[in-house]
This record gives C-alpha cells, sequence and structure tokens, in this order.
C-alpha cells in the first residue's frame, strides 16, 4: 500500500526513543506523544521519529513512521496544552499543514459544542462538548492561530 510522505525537510530526525535530546520539555512531550500513538492498534510499532515544531508548554508537533495495520506509515501527532490527536501524512506534508488542519478541525468541534450540537463525527477532543468548554477552547486556538501558526509559515 503506498502512502503519502510528509515533507521531511520540513522536520528534524530524533535520536532513538532511548536517547535524552537534553531538552526535558521535548523529552516529556515526545513520550506523551509516543504513549498517545500506540494506544491505538493499528499501531504495530514506531520506526523513526521526527520533531515538527514546538513552542514550549503550548503545542509540540511530532512525525512517527510507523510499522501500519492497514493506515499510512506516516502519522503526525500533537501533543501539548491542547487537545492530543494524530493526522495522517496523507492529509498534510509539513508541520504548517498540520497546524492549519488541527486548528480548522478544532474550530468546527467549538463551533458544534457552542450550539450544542453533535461533536460525535468532529476531531476528538477529551473534554464535555458545551459551551464554557468551547470558549476556553476557542481562545488557545485564535492564540495558534495568530501567534503559533505564522511563525511554521517561514
Amino acid at each position: 500500500m503506498e502512502t503519502a510522505k510528509p515533507d521531511l525537510s520540513s522536520v528534524m530526525r530524533l535520536p532513538p526513543a532511548n536517547i535524552s535530546t537534553a531538552d526535558d520539555d521535548l523529552d516529556a512531550a515526545r513520550i506523551e506523544a509516543r504513549q498517545y500513538l500506540e494506544f491505538y492498534t493499528w499501531v504495530l510499532s514506531i520506526k523513526e521519529e521526527y520533531f515538527g515544531y514546538g513552542a514550549e508548554g503550548i503545542i509540540y508537533i511530532f512525525l512517527f513512521e510507523i510499522e501500519p495495520r492497514h493506515v499510512n506509515r506516516w502519522i503526525w501527532v500533537i501533543v501539548g496544552d491542547v487537545p492530543p490527536t494524530y493526522i495522517p501524512a496523507d492529509d498534510a506534508r509539513t508541520p504548517f499543514e498540520v497546524l492549519d488542519g488541527y486548528i480548522g478541525a478544532l474550530e468546527d468541534w467549538v463551533e458544534a459544542a457552542r450550539q450544542g450540537k453533535s461533536v460525535a463525527k468532529l476531531i476528538p477532543v477529551n473534554v464535555d462538548a458545551n459551551p464554557a468548554n468551547a470558549e476556553m477552547l476557542a481562545g488557545r486556538l485564535k492564540f495558534l492561530d495568530e501567534k503559533i501558526l505564522p511563525e511554521l509559515e517561514r
């Protein structure tokens, strides 16, 4: 099964998982991203890891090459002070595209939660879909859109 490949020039290859990067925040985020990804049964193993972007304590974007079960072998993972998620490389080639798509998907969730509509078919968010949580997430998305996304565009 041939799958879309990300732009590897937009990321930095990380050392093997048992070797620290000498950045405690990055290492903690990397562990969180690995654990998030390894939860899924379609991930047989993680082969390679790449760092796409990080804003300390706010958001981290990683790219993983996995041994897959019926999915793309390239998977992006977002973690930090935001709802964690994965995005197949079919849908995004660079960290900018990943974050742009992530913000858009979460804006759909925010709008549905504000209106009391079902979020069942939207990006999973690990909080109740209510107006208060929607407003809190909307503030984070505004920050990501205005401050972080322009950094990735360069």
